[in-house]
């Protein structure tokens, strides 16, 4: 039984990777093709000139089709950068060619960076999560990338988490004073709002 609140996470999350490991190809496709849907018509990606997102792998929920969508439209797509302190820098998408390999199985855009405030430019940030409770508590790999971003955000600009059906818990999540809740989760079954 876990007794702190980073075993109870790490217990979770183990349960969660589990659950989406058993997730088949086709099941993850046409997940990714209703999370494209219904992010392309929330408030700030809608009429976007600008969005961060993040590019899927594995089984987390799939960003591909969206990212290709938004990049159709003409809209700029800023993608993060893993760094060594494990903050995110940002960098422009130019396509999936320009893709490359990175640490912790990430596929990262190459070239130069444009510097971890470069966030605060966009009109929408589009984020991970192995899953989130109805209070808006944020469950993520366990590096903190995204509380930084959310921290930095500061609520200046809408975030929306994107899960797969299920990840959306009605059990609270253990809450640590850097965990950033957010206001919003996108599943392949539809947009959520949260209590908070």
């Amino acid at each position: 039984m876990p007794t702190t609140i980073r075993e109870a996470k790490r217990a979770l999350r183990e349960r969660l990777r589990a659950n989406r490991s058993a997730l088949d190809a086709h099941a993850l496709a046409v997940a990714a093709r209703a999370l494209r849907d219904s992010v392309l018509e929330l408030p700030g990606v809608d009429s976007a000139g600008a969005v961060a997102a993040y590019v899927s792998v594995g089984d987390e929920p799939g960003t591909g089709p969206l990212i290709e969508e938004l990049s159709e439209r003409g809209i700029d797509i800023l993608l993060p950068v893993l760094q060594p302190d494990f903050d995110l820098d940002w960098a422009p998408y130019r396509g999936p060619s320009a893709l490359v390999k990175a640490s912790r199985g990430l596929l990262e855009p190459a070239g130069p960076t444009a510097g971890p405030e470069s966030v605060l430019e966009v009109d929408a940030v589009i984020l991970p999560a192995l899953a989130v409770d109805r209070r808006g508590t944020r469950l993520g790999q366990g590096g903190g990338c995204y509380d930084r971003v959310l921290a930095r955000l500061g609520g200046s600009k809408p975030a929306y988490v994107l899960l797969h059906d299920g990840e959306l818990l009605d059990m609270p999540i253990p809450r640590e004073p850097h965990d950033v809740p957010v206001d919003t989760v996108v599943t392949p079954s539809g947009v959520h709002r949260m209590r908070g």
